[in-house]
């Protein structure tokens, strides 16, 4: 990971709201697509209960992730027999008078709060965050990234300091380093005759990255490097100013940060526009600090007469 993805990773926050957009079954004849589409079709009825159109594009999405990696028929049969199953269950759970409790009732008002949430992120941040905005917010973080360089090398990896001399010794007489990194080191780059690739800092341990930025191009370690893993013996190929992402490569990851950004934004603008009371005062404390807020200093106490 490159010291570029490393900035955009950290500024990107995994969206907290999944959104769902429903989309017609594509189909082979135009005609068919068309009817397909239709969300007031009924597809089936269920003890006189119409199943449409728009209930299994809408199951499609938010059952089972694993129907997405179906063909488009085949996700549509298994979002219908879904929703026959939860029709049945359902009505049996209505006989029993199961959606008159108040842990039901609770439960979807949150479902429907939740819906609502979503909705509402979708309409407000996602729909309107276009191809601009993206590509601006990428280049905004590559100008504001300053440039690092980075390295490619080599390495031999040996368990003794003795061993590793040795292998200086046999460099300093004129043999390959890739053929003794093939011939000795223990480390799975060996095959490919000791090549790590680029590397930038922070990505090695200190003491090997220390050695291996500290040489020149062509060059190698005269003495042994101990780390950890045991003792190498570097060479530099070469150094270069590390290279930012193509924005192609991460403007998926780039959109999920405005959305971040933005729906903070959001969530603290209608948030100050709440009024919000905490029964538990220790309850309130924390929320104020979870939330970064200042709590309010106390009123001074009246001057005694």
């Amino acid at each position: 990971m490159t010291y570029y993805h490393k900035a955009l990773s950290a500024l990107a926050a995994t969206v907290l709201i999944a959104t769902a957009t429903c989309g017609a079954y594509a189909q082979d004849k135009a005609a068919e697509a068309k009817e397909a589409a239709d969300p007031a079709k009924v597809l089936a009825t269920v003890n006189g209960q119409p199943i449409t159109q728009g209930e299994v594009d809408q199951a499609s999405n938010d059952l089972d992730p694993q129907f997405s990696r179906l063909p488009d028929e085949q996700r549509r049969l298994a979002a219908l027999a879904a929703l026959i199953d939860i029709k049945a269950l359902a009505t049996e759970g209505k006989a029993e008078k199961l959606d008159q409790t108040d842990e039901f009732k609770q439960r979807m008002n949150f479902l429907s709060d939740r819906a609502l949430h979503n909705e509402y992120f979708k309409k407000e941040i996602v729909d309107k965050i276009t191809d601009a905005d993206v590509r601006a917010r990428y280049d905004k973080e590559i100008a504001a990234t300053p440039p690092q360089n980075e390295v490619r090398a080599r390495h031999i990896l040996v368990k003794t300091k003795e061993e590793a001399e040795a292998i200086i010794k046999k460099l300093d007489g004129g043999a390959k380093f890739e053929d003794l990194a093939k011939e000795s080191s223990t480390d799975g780059s060996a095959a490919n005759g000791g090549d790590l690739g680029y590397f930038g800092q922070g990505q090695m341990v200190p003491e090997f990255e220390k050695a291996a930025f500290a040489l020149e191009p062509g060059s190698y370690t005269k003495e042994p490097v101990q780390t950890q893993f045991g003792f190498h013996v570097i060479k530099l190929e070469d150094k270069r100013t590390q290279q930012p992402p193509a924005f192609d490569q991460v403007k998926d990851q780039v959109r999920s940060i405005v959305m971040r950004e933005r729906y903070v934004d959001l969530v603290k603008k209608l948030r100050g526009e709440l009024k919000v009371t905490y029964a538990d005062p220790a309850i309130e404390k924390a929320m104020k600090q979870a939330n970064g807020e200042e709590e309010a200093a106390p009123a001074e106490e009246a001057p005694k007469q």
